[in-house]
């Protein structure tokens, strides 16, 4: 069951007064039940300082995967109240970049550049596969925060 006050804060959030020097970047998966959550965690961590994230998903699952919650926390990353949302669900937002995880055509979000990531979908995989993907989007995301901090 999705939270009013949970969609309260994501609306918040990716409603907030952008600063001039960080990117919005919206990381976007089937579900954003495992890849796009894991994405977005990530670059609010290690990424603060270049970016604003958010996740949304392209036929967006009805619960968040509890194996992502616990595979996060083993990098001392805690989801919350995180819950799978659709593109139509998010505020409308200018992005500076999408990062497609689908493996799916993704429509166009206004000016937003698209990145196509091809990173293999862990759910309902063993948990092992779990920790694989979590470490590849971690890669990733490091290298784009380092992109943009080099863009600065």
């Amino acid at each position: 069951m999705r939270s009013t006050g949970s969609r309260t804060l994501f609306a918040k959030a990716v409603a907030a007064p952008r600063t001039v020097t960080r990117k919005r970047v919206l990381f976007v998966c089937i579900g954003n039940m495992c890849r796009s959550p894991m994405a977005e965690f990530f670059a609010r961590c290690y990424g603060s300082d270049v970016l604003e994230a958010a996740s949304a998903g392209l036929m967006p699952g009805p619960v968040s995967d509890s194996r992502i919650t616990k595979v996060m926390a083993e990098k001392g990353i805690a989801l919350g109240d995180h819950f799978p949302k659709g593109l139509d669900e998010l505020e409308a937002a200018e992005w500076d970049l999408a990062v497609n995880m689908s493996g799916l055509l993704m429509p166009k979000l206004g000016r937003a550049e698209i990145r196509e990531w091809a990173v293999r979908d862990p759910y309902q995989m063993a948990e092992p596969v779990y920790r694989e993907v979590r470490d590849e989007i971690e890669q990733r995301v490091m290298s784009l925060i380092l992109e943009l901090r080099r863009q600065r």
